[in-house]
């Protein structure tokens, strides 16, 4: 008796998602203007970067999945004292398909083929939801409570690496 529907030598098919980069200036993101899902997100990126510097691939990026626009990835800046921060989300249509998990996968693989030794990390709301989900998925562990200055408490999360 089998325990699940899939046919023996069947391939369970993963989402094919790809990273688009944000680049510095409007003028360099003219792709994504006539996007109404990127107009807020684009304006606010290319300030973030006046803030943080422009340091790819350090930077932000919208995601791709087959010919459209499934959400985004960002770090927070470029490492510091061996740190880095990701950030990512879908798009609110896009959501509940395990697409947010292979973003967050995304920004890990790309820390990592850029420099293995940064220790990646994240923050959430400090309560059990959709984002600690993910990140429990892509194998980062709970740190604790800490205080942001912008979101206030939040829990940081960071990598362990994959599992064994």
């Amino acid at each position: 008796m089998r325990k699940n529907n899939r046919i023996p030598g069947q391939f369970i098919k993963q989402p094919i998602l790809e990273l688009l980069p944000i680049y510095q200036t409007p003028e360099e993101n003219k792709v994504f203007e006539s996007n109404t899902d990127c107009r807020e997100t684009l304006e606010m990126t290319v300030e973030f970067y006046e803030k943080v510097g422009y340091t790819p691939p350090w930077t932000g990026y919208y995601v791709k999945k087959d010919k459209e626009l499934v959400g985004m990835a960002a770090f927070k800046g470029r490492p510091i004292q061996g740190r880095v921060e990701i950030a990512y989300g879908t798009m609110e249509r896009f959501r509940n398909q395990g697409i947010g998990a292979g973003i967050c996968r995304l920004l890990v693989e790309l820390s990592l083929q850029t420099d293995p030794s940064i220790s990646i990390t994240a923050r959430t709301l400090p309560e059990p939801n959709y984002s600690t989900r993910i990140l429990q998925k892509n194998n980062f562990v709970l740190l604790g409570t800490v205080e942001d200055p912008e979101d206030g408490e939040v829990w940081e999360w960071i990598y362990q690496g994959r599992p064994e």
